[in-house]
């Protein structure tokens, strides 16, 4: 492959003493340059930064959709103790799935005694979160990867109720 030196559109916009830039490869697509504004010494002017668009809706939950962890998937849970700090909800992980629902109904009582919080997990589309919640009635919901705290509680399944003492199906 064939190094190809950039033209600067402008020298007088490139601080002294910056070589020119080097052109490795070329895939096409859009210039990064207006991205480079944050970059002090960059080179570039103000006036050609990224300018964002500003939304003309707000942001909902269904922009959120759907959820996929991909660390998790539905299965049995062993239970163990951890140790987390005092004050610590109760949260517990879900699915839109048969076994979550299962676990959901049998579980239910205990979560709300517990003021758990639930983490939907694995969630396609508006319609089946609302359908979780109708289900879980009492509980709050909310749609969010697992997959961090799958890597930090080595988890590969739900659902699971993560207290302050243990993690439990």
């Amino acid at each position: 492959m064939q190094a190809i030196t950039a033209q600067a559109q402008d020298e007088a916009q490139r601080p002294p003493g910056l070589p020119e830039l080097v052109v490795v490869a070329d895939h096409g697509g859009r210039s990064a340059r207006p991205y480079f504004v944050a970059i002090s010494r960059a080179g570039v002017d103000e006036r050609d930064g990224y300018r964002a668009e500003p939304r003309t809706q707000p942001f909902g939950e269904a922009a959120m959709l759907p959820i996929e962890s991909r660390r998790l998937s539905p299965g049995r849970v062993p239970a163990r103790s951890i140790e987390l700090p005092d004050g610590f909800t109760p949260i517990f992980l879900i699915g839109d799935d048969d076994l979550s629902r299962q676990w959901l109904a049998q579980r239910g009582d205990v979560l709300r005694d517990m003021n758990a919080v639930g983490l939907v997990v694995q969630v396609r589309n508006e319609q089946s979160l609302q359908a979780l919640r109708a289900e879980a009635s009492g509980l709050e919901l909310r749609p969010a990867s697992g997959d961090d705290l799958a890597g930090r509680l080595g988890l590969r399944h739900y659902p699971v109720l993560i207290s302050r003492h243990g993690v439990e199906q």
